[in-house]
């Protein structure tokens, strides 16, 4: 619990943030989600083709034959979590090249030899560590991928007539009591 001397400190430093106050500041702070792109508000990034993201959802929407709102909402949510997926591939191809290019640099700067790919990689670990990082939004985005996917199937399967049972849930509470 948090004690009342540092509430009142707490609130006293809010008040003082006011935030970027320049147009650069605010340019650059409008852009904070956008490090990655994988948590963006937008499926497509400036730097992709719309065009190539309209094709996709086409073919996914013709493959999953959606049909009503909340299953079109289903596929909508499919499709984006699979085009973040791609952009999985290419960021973390591009950390790890990155990465390599930089323990090669040194190690012909210092004439030493090694293993480029391996130094970058340790090197990733100890510091920012975005190989780790770009593993757990995959695994986030693979799982949100595959709940909408099931949630359709089992949408369709109901809409088809098909007895379908409701999704197994369990909750788990974790509480300890040591002290």
């Amino acid at each position: 619990m948090t004690s009342p001397l540092k509430t009142e400190s707490n609130r006293l430093n809010a008040r003082r943030s006011t935030g970027p106050r320049t147009p650069q500041g605010k340019a650059i702070s409008a852009r904070n989600a956008l490090r990655h792109g994988l948590l963006a508000e937008q499926a497509v990034l400036p730097d992709e083709d719309p065009e190539a993201f309209t094709d996709f959802s086409k073919r996914m929407a013709c493959q999953l034959a959606p049909e009503g709102p909340l299953e079109e909402f289903f596929v909508d949510r499919i499709t984006s979590g699979g085009w973040r997926l791609r952009r999985v591939g290419r960021l973390e191809a591009s950390v790890i090249g990155h990465r390599t290019s930089e323990a090669q640099a040194q190690l012909e700067e210092a004439d030493s030899t090694g293993d480029p790919l391996a130094i970058g990689l340790i090197r990733d670990a100890t510091g920012a560590d975005s190989v780790s990082k770009l593993s757990r939004y995959e695994r986030s985005l693979e799982r949100g991928v595959y709940r909408a996917l099931h949630e359709l199937q089992r949408l369709q399967a109901a809409r088809q007539g098909e007895h379908v049972l409701p999704p197994a849930v369990l909750d788990v509470e974790v509480s300890s009591n040591e002290m």
